[in-house]
């Protein structure tokens, strides 16, 4: 059993930046960031794989959003730089059992209660 734990949200600017970061209890393997905006189904946003030598992004955030992880932490990051009002959410950790990284939403075993964040223009 993984349980998960979002930190970081908050409100910002337009233009500015916020790191999210998610806190792991037990071994995970692929993870990945989604987020849901109000009145809208969740998202992808970003994913990457247990040794980092894969990642995924959407085309939204690809070049604004870096997502990384620290193994040794058991934590995984979210920086989100650039942020605009359509980046406004609420943010999602997950996790699978497996090692391949996916942008399915019904591929991720484990998720966290989420963290908003709301940028202001």
């Amino acid at each position: 059993q993984v349980q998960l734990e979002e930190s970081g949200g908050g409100l910002v600017q337009a233009g500015g930046s916020l790191r999210l970061s998610c806190a792991a209890s037990g071994r995970t393997y692929a993870m990945g960031w989604f987020r849901q905006a109000p009145g809208k189904e969740r998202e992808f946003v970003a994913a990457i794989a247990r040794f980092a030598d894969s990642t995924l992004y959407a085309d939204s955030v690809k070049g604004r959003f870096t997502i990384s992880r620290d193994n040794a932490k058991n934590t995984l990051y979210l920086q989100m730089n650039s942020l605009n009002s359509e980046d406004t959410a609420v943010y999602y950790c997950a996790a699978r059992t497996g090692w391949v990284v996916f942008r399915g939403s019904h591929e991720y075993d484990y998720w966290g209660q989420g963290t908003q964040v709301t940028v202001s223009s």
